[in-house]
């Protein structure tokens, strides 16, 4: 259950359902009895809870909550935000099947309460929380414990961001599937510990609703992912091509090459200036170096069809320079990632990068973070309303992958697919680690990964070598880690070892 809904997709998804012949009421009974459930598997029956209910199927899954748990042995007090006489359809149902007390919300009514329920406003809400709701969800936050009902209220289900203010949740029970706002930050910090409920939608309805946005795990690019054969060789694997910059910025470059080398390419070359050559020969034993000055030797350096992947931008330098390297790798029909640098370079005009990148057969990847993304692409991504939106905007424009890096990176094709990272450790923000993740995408492109599986390979590999490292990692720690983490994958697919 990796894929991501939008709110429209999940409201899809429950109109068929009712339309196939399980009642509405029927999903909210199963919805609140999960709430319950949730709430009953820490907290002993005896205790308060109070539930605060808004006037949409959110509240009505509250309602059904609050009934069950009352007939469990908890003490239940319902709070309801808004008219009582607005309440309509299954959520009217579950408010009549509701017989305990209830109050007109106030902030006060949630003192005494060992267990909040947060069932005001759910994944549905698209506009900035104002008046008695904001000051409810202040008073939530101020209890110890609290279950947010398929979303905390005040986080929109589509972008994942705060409309004002939101519930911080303890724990969150979402139906079916988990919704893009509980994955994109700042939503997913509001969530707490994530629980998937089936409430009776068949997973064959997603073969309608169609959804494009998953979690970026395995489960995504496995099926597209080659381990290497036993009767293979390393030609097999690709040979990928790292260019350095100049003798004081050589770093970037060998930790990019590195990189590539141990998730898998076959062979990998840094092209250097040869100014550099003799500092990135003496700290390279399996990688290879090459003298390689200017476009033009670069171009022609590249003519060898063999070398199926070049990176450009990690410590490259940037100017006009770097913006004739990134266009002369542009040219063939090797697949390109760049990173860094070399997106950075075209930041004054992003109309000379886009107009190659749209016009070409092979793969080009970038890699930017926030800022270079900024940068680059605000003439025409600024009024995107997520990074999810952000990132497939920029892919439509440019033909490119786009991996827009941070705790929630998103990986996003020019046909609309995009996937998103939750496996990121906070550690992983250190100087040189988005070198070794272009690496780790070259070696994914080199041995004939699709583009978008390929970079989604790339990143979740990164985020499970951070986690491996562990606090107080540097850059040179994460290629180090590839080993171990390839042998649970490679065990998982039951690949041989002789």
């Amino acid at each position: 259950m990796f894929e991501l809904l939008t709110t429209a997709e999940m409201a899809e998804a429950d109109r068929r359902t009712i339309a196939g012949g399980l009642a509405g009421i029927e999903l909210m009974e199963n919805a609140g009895r999960a709430v319950a459930d949730a709430i009953a598997a820490r907290h002993p029956p005896g205790q308060h809870v109070a539930i605060v209910a808004g006037p949409g199927n959110n509240g009505g899954d509250g309602f059904v909550a609050a009934r069950i748990l009352a007939e469990r042995g908890y003490r239940v007090r319902t709070l309801f935000v808004g008219d009582p006489n607005r309440l309509k359809g299954d959520a009217a149902v579950a408010a009549q099947g509701w017989r305990g007390p209830s109050a007109a919300a106030a902030p006060a009514g949630l003192t005494s309460a060992e267990v909040v329920v947060d069932a005001l406003f759910g994944a549905g809400l698209d506009r900035p929380v104002e008046g008695l709701a904001r000051a409810m969800i202040e008073a939530t936050n101020a209890a110890s414990c609290v279950y947010a009902v398929d979303l905390p209220s005040g986080i929109n289900g589509t972008t994942g961001a705060v409309m004002g203010v939101a519930v911080n949740a303890t724990e969150t029970v979402t139906f079916f599937r988990r919704k893009i706002g509980h994955a994109l930050l700042p939503g997913r910090l509001h969530c707490g510990k994530v629980r998937v409920a089936d409430i009776g939608i068949a997973a064959k309805v997603l073969d309608h609703v169609a959804p494009s946005v998953w979690i970026n795990t395995p489960e995504l690019w496995l099926k597209r992912f080659s381990p290497p054969r036993i009767d293979g060789h390393k030609y097999a694997r690709g040979h990928a091509v790292v260019v350095s910059g100049g003798l004081a910025s050589t770093g970037g470059a060998r930790l990019a090459a590195r990189a590539a080398l141990r998730a898998g390419a076959g062979l990998v070359t840094i092209a250097t200036p040869r100014e550099a050559l003799a500092v990135n020969a003496a700290a390279s034993l399996a990688v290879m170096v090459r003298p390689v000055d200017g476009a033009d030797e670069l171009a022609e350096f590249l003519n060898d069809r063999r070398r199926n992947v070049v990176v450009l931008g990690p410590g490259g330098g940037m100017g006009r320079p770097m913006r004739e390297l990134v266009l002369a790798a542009l040219a063939g029909e090797r697949a390109v990632v760049l990173d860094a640098d070399a997106l950075t370079s075209f930041a004054g005009e992003p109309q000379a990068l886009t107009a190659v990148t749209r016009a070409r057969t092979g793969a080009t990847i970038m890699t930017p973070h926030e800022g270079e993304f900024s940068r680059l692409f605000k003439a025409f991504c600024n009024d995107a309303p997520s990074k999810l939106e952000k990132a497939r905007s920029a892919a439509r424009q440019t033909g490119a992958v786009i991996l827009l890096k941070g705790p929630d990176t998103v990986v996003a094709a020019p046909d609309g697919r995009a996937a998103i990272a939750e496996n990121a450790p906070a550690w992983l923000a250190t100087a040189g680690s988005g070198d070794v993740l272009a690496g780790m995408v070259a070696a994914c492109l080199a041995q004939g990964m699709p583009a978008f599986e390929a970079t989604a390979a790339a990143v979740w590999l990164h985020g499970e070598a951070g986690v491996a490292a562990g606090p107080g990692l540097i850059a040179e720690d994460l290629s180090e880690a590839v080993p171990a983490i390839y042998r649970r994958l490679f065990d998982q697919l039951g690949v041989r070892r002789g």
